[in-house]
C-alpha cells in the first residue's frame, strides 16, 4: 500500500510511520518542516505540507491508497478546537478533490463512554490540563460522523497512551472505554500503531469509531 501520513513526527505519528514501514508499505510523511528525524528508509518520502491547505492535501493524496492523520491541536495555551476542526475540514475537502476515500484518524479517548450517556471527558476529576484537547478531538469525531462520502475510521486510544513495548496483543472495542481488571485503561504507542495499521490494511471499521487497550 501507499500511505500518506500527516503528523509523522509526533509521539504516535512516528510510531505509525515505523509500523507502516515494518510491514513493507510505502509512506509519504507530511510535516510542516519537511523533516522527519529517524525516518530514513527507501520506502519513505518526507514532504513539507500543512494539512490546513486543502489544495496541498489533494495534491499529495493523489495516487495513495490511504491517508492517516495523527495531527494534534495547538498546545500553546490557545483555544484548540477551532484550529483542529479547520485542519480536518481542509483534510476532508482535499481528500474529496483527490478521489482518495480511505482515511484513518488518530483520535482522542475523552469521548469514550464510561457510563450510559457519560463520556470520559465529562467525568468528575478529568484533568483540566487535557480537557480542551479532549473536547477538540470529540468535535472532530462529530465532524466525521457527518461524512458519508469518505471511508473514514476514528481510532481512540486507551485513557493512557505512552511510549512502550510493541506486543501485538491488545483488545479492540467501540464507543466504550476499555479497562483491565484493575480498572486501568492503557495502551503503548507502539501497540496503538499496530492496531491502526491493522485497520488501514483490513478496513473493518469504516464509518465507525473504534478503540484499543490492553
Amino acid at each position: 500500500m501507499k500511505i500518506l501520513l500527516f503528523g509523522a513526527t509526533g509521539m504516535i505519528g512516528s510510531r505509525i510511520a515505523a509500523e507502516v514501514l515494518r510491514r513493507g508499505h510505502e509512506i509519504t510523511a507530511a510535516t510542516r518542516s519537511g523533516k522527519a528525524p529517524g525516518l530514513d528508509d527507501a520506502k519513505a518520502a518526507v514532504v513539507s505540507a500543512d494539512v490546513s491547505d486543502a489544495g496541498k492535501v489533494a495534491e499529495l493524496a493523489t495516487g495513495h491508497d490511504a491517508v492517516v492523520s495523527a495531527i494534534a491541536p495547538p498546545r500553546d495555551g490557545s483555544e484548540p478546537s477551532g484550529p483542529l476542526l479547520a485542519a480536518y475540514r481542509a483534510l476532508i475537502e482535499g481528500l474529496r478533490s483527490s478521489g482518495v476515500r480511505r482515511v484513518v484518524v488518530v483520535g482522542g479517548a475523552g469521548s469514550l463512554q464510561v457510563a450510559p450517556g457519560q463520556a470520559l471527558v465529562d467525568s468528575p476529576g478529568f484533568p483540566d490540563a487535557y480537557k480542551g484537547e479532549a473536547l477538540a478531538h470529540r468535535e472532530v469525531l462529530t465532524l466525521f460522523r457527518g461524512v458519508d462520502d469518505l471511508d473514514w475510521t476514528y481510532l481512540s486510544p486507551a485513557a493512557e497512551i505512552a511510549p512502550g513495548e510493541r506486543t501485538g496483543v491488545f483488545r479492540t472495542g467501540g464507543d466504550q472505554l476499555l479497562a483491565d481488571a484493575e480498572g486501568h485503561s492503557r495502551i503503548s504507542a507502539e501497540d496503538y500503531a499496530v492496531a491502526l495499521v491493522d485497520e488501514v490494511e483490513k478496513g473493518e471499521a469504516v464509518h465507525r469509531r473504534i478503540t484499543v487497550a490492553y
